[in-house]
């Protein structure tokens, strides 16, 4: 007869994940920062007259620094360090949710209204430089997420994930490279075309399809790819083994890959509907003589 050899806890305790809670001073001061700027912000609109509502502020507060807080207070970010899981999943979180949630409370729009002259100027130009026209374009963000997430199947990660640098790294570049990525898609002052759209909706799907390789990878991998070990100070009795971590690692990682492009789909999609009706209407509101214009000029265009 064989004996069913045991291999450690599937998940860790609920009352762990929900009731688990670490000081970090790293994410404390990001947090007082960008309250602070997005306060002042505010401050400086209302004095000037205008006004600014509440509901992109709550959206910012609880659901953007409040997800951070979350994330980097609670479970992962305490044992972002001991386990894999942990690790990836806070990555994963901090490139694609926290921004988003963030960008919901409209600090571009906020920071257009608060800055004048050539604070206002400087703002602009960065929106409309090279860096932010590749950043913010829809292809960055499928390959950097996917060069981002190889990298937990190499033994790149394992270092990574060891390295205080490291962690503080994660803390404060990943979000704020989210941000970068997802504050084009919601910026309302950008006016593209409906086929421009269109690829950007394309390349999502694409982004569904690459994101999701590293987690596959992690979650059917037989052996431990990171050829790492375990560097806790304490080993808690509901640990699972380090094929396990990798395991529930991929299976995390994959998840929230998958589920954090489909509000860019929907969002995407919206916007080209909208953008495809007002197209339709500036057309329908041609005279013949403008649109037999319109047909030369594009048939210019080709060379024809």
């Amino acid at each position: 007869m064989f004996r069913h050899r045991t291999i450690g806890p599937i998940t860790p305790p609920v009352s762990v994940i929900l009731f688990t809670f670490r000081f970090d001073p790293v994410s404390a001061a990001a947090i007082a920062v960008a309250l602070a700027l997005y306060i002042v912000g505010i401050v400086t609109v209302v004095r000037r007259g205008g006004r600014w509502r509440v509901l992109p502020t709550l959206a910012f507060v609880l659901l953007g620094l409040g997800s951070f807080a979350a994330i980097q207070f609670g479970f992962l970010g305490t044992y972002s360090h001991d386990l894999r899981f942990a690790f990836t999943t806070r990555i994963a979180l901090l490139l694609f949710a926290v921004p988003a949630l963030m960008a919901l409370g409209r600090p571009v729009d906020l920071a257009r209204q608060a800055l004048t002259g050539r604070r206002l100027e400087l703002l602009e130009g960065f929106f409309r430089s090279v860096f932010m026209k590749v950043v913010g374009s829809a292809i960055f963000s499928p390959l950097f997420g996917l060069a981002l997430f190889t990298v937990f199947i190499t033994p790149l990660a394992f270092p990574w994930r060891a390295s205080e640098t490291g962690q503080i790294l994660v803390t404060l570049l990943v979000p704020l490279i989210g941000l970068l990525m997802i504050l084009p898609v919601f910026d309302s002052s950008l006016h593209h075309t409906s086929f421009y759209i269109t690829v950007e909706f394309m390349l999502a799907f694409v982004e569904l399809i690459l994101d999701a390789i590293p987690g596959i990878v992690l979650r059917i991998t037989g052996h431990v790819l990171d050829h790492g070990h375990s560097i806790a100070a304490v080993v808690q009795p509901w640990y699972p083994t380090q094929l396990r971590d990798q395991q529930l690692s991929g299976d995390l990682l994959w998840f929230i890959a998958e589920l954090a492009d489909i509000p860019v789909l929907i969002f995407l999609f919206v916007r080209w509907s909208r953008t495809d009706k007002k197209e339709a209407k500036v057309l329908d509101e041609m005279s013949d003589e403008e649109m037999e214009r319109l047909t030369q000029e594009h048939l210019r265009s080709f060379g024809r």
